[in-house]
């Protein structure tokens, strides 16, 4: 697949709510994340890491309330992707989150990504 290809498929699994299937499909096995400096699991390697980390997340909330994903633009082998979600967390609360996000694409998968966001 191509960047765009890869992008376009990885907005909507997320959209769709695959996010667990997303990680399996188009991401390589040595997958490297990176959320902000001092969360927890700031960075993690590993396609079954990356998919732990996701499961994590997503048991952790309670209710969607909304979420919205902008269209990916690409540049050369990586694209970004807005996201906006609101959400109530188990433990935190209803919270409403606003993140940018950056990927690479090397041979069809995602090799990296990385969140941006205030906390």
């Amino acid at each position: 697949m191509t960047t765009q290809e890869v992008a376009n498929k990885w907005a909507d699994m997320c959209r769709k709510g695959e996010n667990l299937e997303c990680v399996e499909q188009l991401y390589a096995d040595n997958v490297t994340s990176k959320e902000m400096p001092g969360f927890p699991e700031a960075v993690v390697e590993g396609k079954e890491n990356v998919l732990n980390k996701s499961k994590i997340w997503l048991d952790n909330v309670e209710e969607f309330h909304n979420s919205e994903i902008s269209d990916p633009v690409v540049a050369g082998n990586h694209f970004t992707a807005k996201m906006d979600f609101d959400v109530t967390f188990k433990e935190k609360g209803r919270t409403q989150m606003e993140e940018v996000c950056v990927f690479e694409v090397k041979d069809g998968k995602i090799v990296n990504e990385q969140f941006f966001y205030d906390a």
